[in-house]
């Protein structure tokens, strides 16, 4: 930041120096003399530079110091929010398998031998973690029946909960 506005600095002079020759070029026809720094004037260039390199050296670190907190801020915020989502998947497992203990395997056999349209109605009418826990306990071809004489809606969610795309929800 302080070496571009050094260098905008020193566009600037030089371009303002070359603005004064061509006027002088102007005025009198003759060819202007070039400026050739004087001894002194280098002492002073080079005193001047050298004041100055300690307050950019600051200026960086401070920059530099800022940045590293800000970023550290932004870690800190994320770490957060990945812990966060570890928690909500730990409930979510527990829950699924709160759900899954829930159908005992004498429910499923009494579904199982139910016809397939009759057992759709009811296991329809359920909430989707119960519904869910009882189409996990019965063999593939019953589930199949089952889901295929429900409501389509019910049937694609029961399915996603099934397959463990989605979080349980209550019945709908």
């Amino acid at each position: 930041m302080i070496m571009t506005a050094r260098r905008n600095f020193a566009l600037g002079a030089f371009a303002f120096a070359i603005a004064c020759q061509g006027e002088a070029l102007a005025q009198d026809g003759a060819k202007p003399k070039p400026i050739v720094p004087d001894r002194v004037t280098e002492n002073e260039i080079a005193r001047y530079c050298t004041n100055f390199v300690p307050l950019e050296a600051e200026a960086r670190v401070a920059y530099q110091t800022r940045l590293l907190i800000e970023l550290e801020a932004q870690v800190k915020q994320r770490i957060s929010e990945l812990e966060k989502q570890e928690s909500d998947a730990r409930d979510w497992v527990a829950k699924r398998e709160a759900m899954l203990k829930s159908a005992t395997e004498e429910v499923a056999a009494i579904y199982a031998r139910m016809p397939a349209d009759e057992a759709a109605a009811e296991i329809g009418a359920m909430e989707d973690p119960v519904a869910v826990a009882i189409l996990v306990k019965l063999n593939p071809r019953a589930a199949g029946g089952i889901l295929g004489e429900m409501d389509a809606d019910k049937a694609a969610r029961l399915t996603s909960l099934i397959a463990g795309a989605a979080a349980p929800e209550k019945k709908s």
